[in-house]
């Protein structure tokens, strides 16, 4: 049997096909490769995500790919990973037929990460979900538990409308 992880696929899932989905089967599609994973996770390779209402966990392992000029992971790392957790949690509570977007989050750097510091885990929970704002917190940890980061989101919700496709 053949242990080498199958090539994962990126791009841009359609709004239709996204629209048709409740959000928590939407999230989990990307997750298992049914759907592309979205191109910004090329940067990250998020590994190992799990998907329930409300909860979204993903572990990575930050490299000196993405290591600023002063010699350490950079803030926009930790960025995408708590960005995609807060929002794919919240995406985890929508109906079908419904999307949101980022208004606003704010980031709190706890500790520094290097390419020493092994896989991370992030995880994205959702605070409230009402019919136009959602908001969502989200942690990363390392592996012995210790916080490197912490955020909370403001997101708006809306209607996908029929026959929308994403922008390109």
């Amino acid at each position: 049997m053949d242990d080498t992880p199958a090539a994962v696929a990126y791009g841009v899932t359609p709004a239709d096909i996204m629209a048709s989905m409740p959000g928590v089967e939407f999230v989990r599609a990307i997750f298992s490769g049914k759907l592309p994973a979205p191109p910004i996770m090329q940067t990250v390779e998020p590994f190992d995500s799990t998907a329930e209402p409300g909860n979204v966990v993903m572990y990575s392992v930050p490299g000196f790919r993405h290591y600023n000029p002063i010699g350490s992971v950079h803030g926009g790392y930790a960025a995408i990973l708590l960005d995609s957790a807060m929002g794919l949690a919240v995406h985890s509570m929508l109906p079908a037929g419904s999307g949101y977007t980022t208004l606003e989050f704010k980031i709190s750097f706890i500790r520094g990460m290097s390419k020493d510091t092994g896989p991370v885990r992030t995880e994205g929970k959702v605070l409230n979900v009402g019919r136009r704002a959602a908001t969502a917190e989200a942690r990363i940890t390392d592996s012995r538990g210790r916080l490197l980061a912490h955020a909370t989101t403001t997101c708006l919700v809306f209607e996908i409308p029929a026959g929308t496709s994403p922008a390109g």
